[in-house]
C-alpha cells in the first residue's frame, strides 16, 4: 500500500499591525467579523494582506499614516486574507496583494487602485467620505467650473423635504463614478440656492448638469434616459471632456503606456503632486495651457488689430504692396475661417536638399458681391479637391530655388464664389536657425503673387499664410489669447497631453532624458511612438506656461527646430588605452560625422559574444593605422540611440566612413571574414578612391606626400614588430626550458605515482583477507549462538516435565495413604474374606511395581536428558 504524504501544518498567525495602532487587525481572517463592526461605522476601509506579501509590507506603514490622521471617521480594518482557516481566504480570492476596499454604509465596496501612498490613499478616502461638495455660493461655482477636471452639478430643493426627490440617486452616482474610475477624475457638486443654479441654467430641481470647457456643456436627459444611479454616472463618464489624463502606472506588466502613446504623439509632464494640497499653482499652469490649446473655437475669431495693422512700416511691404494693409483687413474679414494644408512638393533631384513648401488655403471671395459666408469648420471634401486642383498646377511652382513667396489661385469647379490660394517658397531642410529665432519660411522681404502664371499686386489679399505661420507673415496681426489658442484643431500634429507624478514615476523621466541628480523634479518630453522620436524640453528652462506654451509651438510648426533627443552611455566602461575611440550619442557627431579623419566604426553590444571576439583585431588595426589619419571607434548601440539612416540591425556591423564624404559611408561586406588584412584592404580601397573633380598637381603632391607618410609609418610598424618578434623567440626559448624541467618533473611524479599506486594494491589484499576473516568468525559465532539457544529451550522443556512428575509422585502418595487407612479399618473383615484379601494384595503389589518401574524409567530419561 502507499504512504499517505505527510505535511506540516501551516503556523499559526501572528499580529500584522502593532497592538497600538488605530488599525483593527484580523490576523485570523475573520471576515464575519469584520462585516459586524461595519454596520456601526459610516466609513470603512478593509485592507486585505498577505503576510509574506512584501508590497503588503510597504503598505503597512502609508496605511497607519492615513488611519492616524482618520481614525475618528472612518474604521480601518486589516484583514489577513492568506490564513487557509480564515473565513477570508474562503470567500475571497485575490489575485494580488494588497487590496483596499472602502464602504460607504451599505454602499461598496469601492476598491481603490491608486498609488499604495498615504496621500493618495487619504485623498480617496475623504472623496468617498464627501462624494458631493457643497456649492452655496456663486464664488465657489467659478471656482468648481475653473478646476480642469470635469464637473457635475444637481440642483436640488431643500425646502419642500430633508430629501427631495432624486437627491438619493444623485449621491449614489457619484459613489458609482469612484467605483468606476479610481482615479476620481470627474467632480460632483450640489447646487441648493435656486439664483446660483440659473447661472448654470439650472431651474428644475433634480437636474443635473456637465460641465465641459471646450465643447458644449450638456444636461441630463431626463426624457431620453432613466433617473438612476447608474445611469447619471455612465452618462458623465461618456461625455465627459478630458484635457488632461493622468498617468499612473500601478508598478506591474500593464499596457497603460502603450495604450496611451498609440493614440498619438503624446506630451508628456512630470511635476511633484500632492493631492492633499489646497492649491498647485504650476498644475493651473498648466491647465490654462492646455485649455488655450484644445479652445478651438477660439481661434477662429482672428481679427486683425487696426492699430497694429496701420503701424507696419516694413519699406519693402510698402514698396510691393501699397495697399496690403487694407485689402488684408478686407480679406480678414471675409473669409474669416480659413482652411489651410502644408503641402510639401517633391525634391527636384535625388541629391537635393531642398524642398518647395506651399499653404494651401480655401477662401471664400466676393465674386458677384452674394452675401458674406462664414463656414464654421473645415470641409476635408473641399480641401481634397483644392488638393487635386493643386496638384494639377504642381508644375507652377515647381522650381530649384526661389528667393521669393509665389502665390497662385484656383477657381473652384464647384462653386462660383470659392477658390483656392498656394504660397509657395523653396527650402532648404538644415535650414532651421531662422525658425528658432521666431521667424518661418514665410517672412521674406520680397512677395511676389500671380494668377496662373500672372503676377498682380491686387491679390494680396488671397494669401492666406499657414495658421502656424500667421503672426510671421503678417508680422501685427492681433490674436486674441496666446499664440498656441486652438492649435490643436490647427496642426497635424496633435499632441496628447498627460500629466505623471515625478515623486513616484521620476524613473520613467530619467528614461525619457531627465537627469537623476536633480532636486527639482520636473520635467516634459514628447515622445511620437510612430515617428520613432522623441523630444525633451530644455533643462535650463523652467517649467512654466509660457515654456510649454514654446516648447508646443516648436513641436507643431512645419520644418520644427526641436533637436530629436538621443539615449546616451553617460557611463563608457570599455576603455583600451585610448587605442579604440568609444563613441556615445553626445560625441558621435563630432567623432564620426565632423572629424576630418577616415573613421572606421564597430556596431556591438554587450551581449554579443562574436562582437568581444573582435577586439584584438580591431587593437592590431588601430596600432597600425597612423592615428593623424584614420580614426578607430566603436558604439554599444544598446546604450546609445543614433540617428535612424545610421542604425543597423545585425551585429557586428562595421561601417567606414571616408574624410572627404561622409555621407558616403561604405559598410563592411558580410560575405568576408573579418580579419586584419580583410580590414586593411577593404580601408585602403575606400579611403584611396578620389572625388568627382579632377586631381590638381597640388592634389597629387599631397596624395604622394600622404603615401609616404603611410610608408614610414608602416616602416616604423614593421620595426617594432620585428623587436616583438625578437621578443617572443627569447620568451619562446625560455618557455622551452621551463617545459623540459615540468616533464622531469612530470616523470618523476609519474613513478611516485606507480610506487603508491602498488602500495594501494597490496593493502587492498590484506584488506580483503581481513574481510574474509572476519566474516568466517562471524559466521561462527551465529552457528553457537543457534546451538545455545537450541540448549537453553531444552532446559525450559525438562524443568517443564519435571514439575509435572512431581505433581504426580505427590498424587501417588495421597493414594498410597489412603490405601493404607481403609486396609486398617477393614482389619476385622479380613478373615472373613482372605481370598479376596490375597487377590487384591496381589493386584496391589504388581500396580506399585508397575509405578516404581514406571518412575525408575522416567527418572533415567530425565536423568539422559539433563546430561
Amino acid at each position: 500500500s502507499r504512504a499517505k504524504d505527510v505535511t506540516m501544518p501551516a503556523k499559526l498567525p501572528m499580529n500584522f499591525f502593532s497592538t497600538r495602532s488605530p488599525v483593527i487587525d484580523l490576523f485570523r481572517g475573520q471576515l464575519d467579523y469584520a462585516d459586524h463592526l461595519r454596520q456601526d461605522s459610516e466609513i470603512a476601509l478593509y485592507f486585505f494582506y498577505a503576510p509574506w506579501c512584501g508590497q503588503s509590507v510597504a503598505a503597512r506603514e502609508e496605511i497607519e499614516r492615513v488611519a492616524s490622521r482618520l481614525s475618528d471617521q472612518v474604521l480601518f480594518v486589516a484583514i489577513n486574507c492568506w490564513w487557509n482557516q480564515g473565513k477570508c481566504r474562503k470567500q475571497k480570492h485575490f489575485f494580488y496583494f494588497p487590496v483596499i476596499h472602502l464602504y460607504h454604509r451599505s454602499f461598496g465596496p469601492i476598491e481603490y487602485k491608486g498609488p499604495m501612498s498615504a496621500v493618495y490613499i487619504e485623498k480617496f478616502v475623504r472623496r468617498v467620505m464627501t462624494p458631493l461638495l457643497y456649492i452655496s455660493s456663486r464664488s465657489k461655482l467659478l471656482d468648481f467650473l475653473s478646476n480642469y477636471e470635469p464637473g457635475v452639478i444637481g440642483y436640488f430643493e431643500f425646502n419642500a423635504s430633508p430629501q427631495p426627490p432624486g437627491y438619493l440617486t444623485f449621491f449614489t452616482s457619484a459613489l458609482h463614478s469612484l467605483k468606476k474610475d479610481y482615479l476620481g477624475t470627474i467632480r460632483f457638486g450640489v447646487i441648493t440656492d435656486k439664483h446660483v443654479a440659473e447661472e448654470i441654467s439650472l431651474v428644475n430641481s433634480g437636474s443635473v448638469y456637465l460641465h465641459r470647457h471646450v465643447n458644449t456643456s450638456l444636461i441630463y436627459p431626463n426624457d431620453d434616459m432613466n433617473y438612476t444611479a447608474e445611469n447619471i454616472c455612465k452618462w458623465a463618464l461618456e461625455n465627459r471632456e478630458m484635457l488632461i489624463r493622468w498617468l499612473r502606472p500601478h508598478g506591474g506588466k500593464s499596457l497603460l503606456l502603450n495604450n496611451e502613446l498609440k493614440k498619438g504623439p503624446a506630451l508628456l509632464i512630470f511635476i511633484p503632486y500632492n493631492p492633499l494640497a489646497e492649491i498647485h499653482p504650476l498644475l493651473d499652469e498648466i491647465t490654462k495651457v492646455a485649455l488655450e490649446y484644445y479652445n478651438c473655437n477660439k481661434s477662429q475669431e482672428a481679427e486683425p488689430d487696426p492699430q497694429h495693422m496701420g503701424g507696419n512700416d516694413s519699406p519693402a511691404f510698402d514698396s510691393y504692396v501699397p495697399d496690403a494693409h487694407t485689402k488684408l483687413a478686407e480679406t480678414f474679414s471675409i473669409t474669416k475661417y480659413p482652411c489651410c494644408n502644408t503641402v510639401v512638393l517633391p525634391q527636384w533631384h535625388s541629391i537635393s536638399r531642398t524642398h518647395n513648401v506651399c499653404e494651401l488655403c480655401i477662401n471664400q471671395t466676393l465674386g458677384v458681391k452674394p452675401n458674406t459666408v462664414n463656414v464654421p469648420h473645415c470641409n476635408f471634401f473641399e480641401i481634397e479637391a483644392a488638393l487635386d486642383s493643386f496638384y494639377l498646377q504642381e508644375h507652377t511652382f515647381f522650381q530649384v530655388t526661389s528667393n521669393t513667396i509665389e502665390c497662385s489661385n484656383f477657381l473652384s469647379f464647384y462653386s462660383p464664389f470659392n477658390y483656392y490660394s498656394a504660397c509657395c517658397r523653396t527650402v532648404n531642410r538644415h535650414f532651421l536657425s531662422f525658425i528658432s529665432s521666431e521667424k518661418t519660411i514665410f517672412q521674406t522681404p520680397k512677395v511676389v503673387f500671380s494668377s496662373h502664371g500672372k503676377k498682380d499686386k491686387d491679390d494680396i489679399q488671397n494669401s492666406i499664410p499657414h495658421i502656424e505661420d500667421r503672426n510671421c507673415f503678417i508680422p501685427h496681426l492681433h490674436i486674441s489669447g496666446t499664440n498656441i489658442t486652438g492649435l490643436s484643431c490647427r496642426t497635424n500634429k496633435t499632441l496628447n497631453l498627460y500629466l505623471l507624478d515625478s515623486n513616484l514615476f521620476w524613473i520613467y523621466a530619467e528614461r525619457l532624458g531627465a537627469s537623476r541628480s536633480t532636486h527639482l523634479k520636473e520635467f516634459a518630453a514628447i515622445v511620437d511612438l510612430k515617428e520613432e522620436v522623441h523630444y525633451v524640453l530644455d533643462k535650463n528652462q523652467s517649467l512654466i506656461g509660457s515654456t510649454l506654451e514654446n516648447f508646443i509651438k516648436n513641436y507643431s510648426i512645419l520644418y520644427s527646430p526641436l533637436k530629436r533627443h538621443l539615449v546616451d552611455d553617460t557611463s563608457v566602461r570599455f576603455r583600451i588605452q585610448h587605442v579604440i575611440t568609444e563613441v556615445t550619442t553626445s560625441t558621435f557627431h563630432d567623432t564620426v560625422l565632423s572629424n576630418e579623419k577616415n573613421v572606421l566604426l564597430l556596431y556591438y553590444a554587450q551581449w554579443c559574444g562574436f562582437c568581444a571576439s573582435l577586439n584584438h583585431i580591431f587593437i592590431q588595426l588601430a596600432r597600425l593605422l597612423p592615428p593623424d589619419n584614420f580614426t578607430v571607434a566603436r558604439i554599444d548601440i544598446t546604450r546609445n540611440d543614433l540617428p535612424w539612416e545610421f542604425m543597423t540591425d545585425r551585429l557586428p556591423t562595421i561601417l567606414f566612413f571616408p574624410h572627404h564624404r561622409k555621407e558616403q559611408s561604405m559598410k563592411f561586406p558580410e560575405d568576408f571574414s573579418v580579419n586584419l588584412p580583410n580590414l586593411l584592404k577593404f580601408i585602403l580601397h575606400y579611403s584611396s578612391l578620389s572625388s568627382s573633380a579632377p586631381c590638381t598637381k597640388e592634389c597629387l603632391h599631397k596624395e604622394t606626400v600622404l603615401q609616404q607618410g603611410h610608408i614610414l609609418h608602416l616602416e616604423k610598424e614593421i620595426q617594432k614588430l620585428r623587436s616583438e618578434i625578437s621578443a617572443l623567440h627569447q620568451a619562446h626559448n625560455h618557455l622551452e626550458a621551463q617545459l623540459s624541467e615540468a616533464k622531469r618533473e612530470e616523470h618523476q611524479v609519474q613513478q611516485q605515482k606507480h610506487i603508491l599506486e602498488k602500495q594501494h594494491k597490496t593493502l587492498q589484499l590484506h584488506s580483503e583477507q581481513l574481510q574474509a576473516t572476519f566474516d568466517q568468525k562471524n559466521r561462527e559465532l551465529l552457528e553457537m549462538a543457534e546451538k545455545l539457544q537450541e540448549l537453553a529451550d531444552a532446559s525450559e522443556n525438562l524443568l517443564k516435565e519435571n514439575t509435572l512428575l512431581r505433581i504426580l509422585v505427590a498424587s501417588r502418595e495421597g493414594k498410597l495413604q489412603g490405601k493404607d487407612e481403609i486396609n486398617e479399618a477393614l482389619q476385622p473383615e479380613q478373615k472373613l474374606s482372605d481370598d479376596n484379601i490375597l487377590v487384591s494384595t496381589a493386584t496391589a503389589t504388581s500396580e506399585e511395581k508397575r509405578i516404581d518401574i514406571d518412575t525408575l524409567e522416567t527418572e533415567h530419561s530425565s536423568k539422559n536428558r539433563t546430561e
